[in-house]
């Protein structure tokens, strides 16, 4: 008989039991799944028409943006959302526009960094493979509920996306500050390479969300994948390299320190005495279209 039934079972109980507690942290060994996920399958996914119709106070219910009644009765609008729920109106979104995006967040631990080495700042998550994402957004309702006083980490969420498919979904034009591609999927095989999260037409999507001025980060410990991003991005109009003293300086140093220590895969180099290859892209400015200035 397959054991899978049994493992599931157990699985199930335990977030039963996790639900009871608010600030009870998730354990990893209840949320493991295949580390390879097919983008171009048809997984079953919610994700917006639009970024207007983007539901953020989900995920980031501390900026939740107020409407001109409530602002006049705050009274009277927590007691409605302390109701059975018929009262409350629809979500109006936040205060905040996100501004960094780590895409393939695993198990979330850059996101978790992100939150106190940008608190002024929203940062989201976005993962394609349920288990993983299930275990950062409940991390994240437990960190939220030990650190209820002082309110640290509200400023992150969370969420399953196919961004290969759908980036431009969630995201304006030029919202982004920051985008990081932490150890994404190598795609060994020539075969396979279309399936890589830097590719032409995605530089194109990077390049449509991020604002001129902002960055995007990439780090891997494949060297034949890390020659492929740089080719990509540097082949791009959109974006140049960043070299010197600007990658060890200001923010772009601190994001560069962070990604290189922080996430899940980055720790597992280390521990191996592996290699780690770092490269990060400027978005220039759009040039003018003709007869323009």
């Amino acid at each position: 008989m397959s054991a899978e039934p049994a493992k599931r079972q157990k699985r199930e109980e335990y977030k039963k039991s996790l639900a009871a507690d608010e600030s009870a942290l998730p354990k990893k060994k209840f949320y493991r799944q295949r580390a390879h996920a097919n983008p171009f399958s048809d997984h079953a996914l919610e994700y917006p028409k639009t970024p207007a119709d983007m539901d953020w106070v989900s995920l980031y219910p501390a900026y939740a943006a107020k409407t001109a009644t409530e602002k006049e009765n705050d009274t009277e609008f927590n007691e409605s959302r302390a109701g059975d729920g018929k009262e409350q109106t629809k979500a109006r979104g936040i205060t905040k526009d996100v501004e960094i995006a780590d895409i393939g967040c695993g198990f979330g631990g850059l996101l978790f960094a992100l939150a106190t080495k940008f608190p002024d700042t929203l940062s989201l998550g976005m993962e394609i493979r349920i288990s993983v994402t299930e275990y950062v957004q409940e991390k994240i309702r437990a960190l939220r509920a030990q650190n209820a006083e002082n309110k640290t980490y509200q400023n992150i969420g969370c969420l399953r996306a196919n961004t290969m498919k759908f980036l431009p979904n969630f995201f304006r034009k030029h919202q982004l500050r920051a985008i990081f591609l932490c150890f994404p999927d190598p795609h060994f095989k020539q075969r396979k390479h279309k399936a890589r999260i830097v590719s032409t037409m995605l530089c194109s999507e990077y390049a449509y969300v991020l604002r001129p001025g902002g960055y995007v980060y990439t780090i891997t410990d494949v060297r034949d994948l890390h020659e492929w991003m740089v080719g990509h991005f540097s082949g791009h109009g959109s974006f140049v390299g960043v070299e010197g003293r600007e990658l060890e300086e200001g923010e772009v140093g601190q994001c560069v320190a962070t990604m290189s220590t922080e996430t899940e895969e980055g720790k597992k180099v280390e521990r191996n005495k592996g290699e780690k290859f770092v490269a990060v892209f400027r978005r220039v400015e759009d040039p003018a279209w003709p007869g323009e200035g």
